[in-house]
């Protein structure tokens, strides 16, 4: 069952989907790797949606979900992190991660989906410690030579919201996040409950 978006957000149009919602079939092109097919038949699907290439609070969440890649994948979870950045822009910002990272520059997941973008992103006081940890790990990163600086221009904006979706392999929802400011996502923890629990 889908529901329209809350009061006051920014596209009334949007839905937003629920646990036992079905997930249409989509082959997707990961910016490195080869294509994938969500849903996954053999096992959950973990689709983050997260904000534009080189987000410091996106990288520090990232880098969370890499050190217990190997965890997850025992779990029988295929992670896939979505951005609206374009591809050439993401692949410089995710070569390195060990999961599937794909680039939807035309939001139109996002809007399948119903993840949306609203001012909350960054003025909620909750997402700003969030902000303050990524903004100084990236400055960390930058000073010794491993980082980089996302574009100056975001076509796809900079108040996105993330949301999480954990895809049964029936190719239904089996559980979903729609965050409500900047650092608002499912922790791999989490994560590994809501799988064990599905």
């Amino acid at each position: 069952m889908r529901t329209p978006s809350s009061p006051g957000s920014p596209s009334s149009a949007a839905t937003r989907l629920r646990p036992g919602d079905p997930v249409p079939v989509r082959t997707l092109a990961p910016v490195v790797g080869p294509p994938l097919v969500v849903p996954d038949p053999e096992r959950a699907v973990h689709a983050q949606f997260r904000r534009f290439a080189g987000c410091p609070v996106c990288h520090l969440h990232l880098r969370s979900v890499a050190r217990r890649h190997e965890e997850i994948e025992r779990a029988g979870i295929r992670e896939v992190v979505l951005f609206h950045s374009p591809v050439e822009e993401l692949r410089a910002h995710a070569a390195h991660l060990p999961f599937a990272v794909v680039a939807d520059p035309g939001k139109e997941l996002y809007r399948a989906f119903g993840v949306e973008a609203h001012r909350r992103a960054l003025l909620d006081p909750r997402g700003w410690p969030g902000i303050v940890k990524g903004v100084c790990g990236a400055t960390a990163e930058l000073l010794r030579g491993r980082g980089r600086l996302p574009a100056a221009s975001q076509p796809g904006g900079r108040i996105g919201l993330p949301a999480d979706f954990l895809i049964a392999p029936d190719g239904r929802v089996a559980a979903a996040k729609y965050g409500e400011h900047i650092d608002d996502q499912w922790s791999v923890d989490e994560l590994l409950a809501y799988a064990a629990a599905s």
